[in-house]
């Protein structure tokens, strides 16, 4: 297939045409989420086994995140000749033999070193996926389709990461990543099953609308990295604040689960929001997230405040990924590869500093402080996008 011809079936392309590769991706989103972030909701069992101390063990987080936002743009561009199908399910591979290799893991130091295989194929895996996913269709359904995909990282939230905490719990934390390395290989298959295959390439914009293009894309990367280091300032260690609330190990992961769920109104919300208002949208989901947080920290550690502040962050996070992505892919700033590399290296910039941070200021400040810096970073994120009118329009193809 060529890439007029690609091109052409995108300006058509619908959703529903669509729908196989949507779910596969989806799919494959899910268990790629799922790897990320299990350790947040495992921190006690991991540090307790490997005999680190729990900010330490926060640092499983910041070294995956940390290869991702060094290597998701080189990787991308060495592997931008590459068939997309194939590297998508090598992805999946590496991700198979990092999760496994950090359940047999002996000592920390291994299981670090495995946390970096994981950050390799991560940093390939999301980059690729967020330019399939806009290839999949034409470009008055990017939105959407960019929320589906997403749905498998809320579902992550929602069922991955607690399920696997409840399994942690139960029969320990181990047991946890050798389920999630099944689910892994169990992706693969289903994405050599249900993904079509496509295309590289895009046409050059016009030097002048290129750098146009590419600052606005720039402005795009820093709300996104601003964003992310506020969330898992907190999120990296959510499991310790919800214990400092007084729930008990046996009920974080179920409390979790909850949590997710609400994400999934975030997702639902973006589905049907960026490609109409996509300016509004924006805003609505980073003052939620910003407010959820806020109150977090205005009514830890009361248990039912904290439950309900977190209700209203995580739910206004789920929409968070689709937000940044649509609104990186519409500036048209590089090709859809480049833009997926990008939104993936900032946001794992934010990942990783944000649990680098939140281990600072759980040994400084302490836990209390953390969903107060959160919120503050999330603040900056939405100022970039109330002056940023031309990098966030208030209608697709009005930038």
């Amino acid at each position: 297939m060529t890439d007029a011809t690609t091109d052409r079936r995108s300006e058509t392309g619908t959703v529903r045409a669509a729908a196989g590769g949507i779910v596969a991706l989806a799919l494959a989103t899910f268990a790629a989420i799922t790897t990320e972030l299990l350790p947040v909701g495992l921190l006690p069992q991991i540090s307790d086994d490997l005999d680190v101390s729990r900010s330490v063990a926060g640092l499983l987080v910041t070294v995956y995140a940390v290869m991702v936002a060094a290597l998701a743009v080189p990787l991308t561009l060495a592997t931008r000749r590459l068939p997309r199908k194939p590297l998508l399910l090598g992805t999946l591979v590496a991700y198979t033999a990092s999760n496994t290799l950090v359940a047999l893991a002996p000592a920390f130091g291994v299981v670090a070193a495995a946390r970096a295989l994981g950050g390799v194929a991560h940093a390939v895996f999301f980059s690729v996926a967020i330019g399939y996913a806009s290839r999949l269709v034409g470009p008055r359904f990017t939105g959407r389709a960019l929320a589906l995909v997403t749905a498998g990282a809320s579902a992550g939230f929602v069922l991955g990461v607690p399920l696997s905490t409840a399994l942690g719990t139960a029969v320990g934390w181990r047991a946890a990543f050798v389920a999630l390395a099944i689910a892994c290989a169990l992706a693969a298959g289903l994405v050599a099953t249900l993904l079509p295959a496509v295309t590289t390439g895009a046409a050059p914009a016009a030097d002048d609308a290129r750098r146009t293009n590419r600052a606005r894309l720039g402005v795009v990367s820093v709300a996104n990295a601003l964003t992310y280091l506020g969330q898992y300032t907190v999120y990296t260690y959510v499991a310790l604040l919800l214990l400092g609330a007084g729930l008990t190990r046996s009920s974080v992961g179920p409390t979790l689960l909850v949590l997710g769920a609400l994400g999934l109104l975030g997702t639902a919300y973006a589905a049907t929001a960026l490609d109409r208002h996509p300016r509004r949208g924006t805003l609505v989901v980073l003052a939620t997230v910003a407010l959820g947080l806020l109150a977090l920290g205005l009514l830890f550690p009361a248990q039912v405040g904290v439950l309900a502040a977190a209700a209203v962050w995580t739910a206004g996070f789920g929409a968070v990924a689709s937000v940044f992505q649509t609104a990186a892919i519409r500036t048209s700033g590089a090709s859809p590869d480049v833009i997926g590399a990008l939104v993936n290296a900032t946001a794992n910039i934010g990942i990783g500093g944000g649990a680098a941070l939140g281990a600072w200021v759980l040994a400084g400040p302490g836990l209390g402080s953390l969903p107060y810096w959160g919120a503050g970073l999330v603040a900056l994120a939405l100022l970039v996008v109330l002056i940023a009118r031309r990098a966030f329009p208030a209608a697709p193809g009005h930038a």
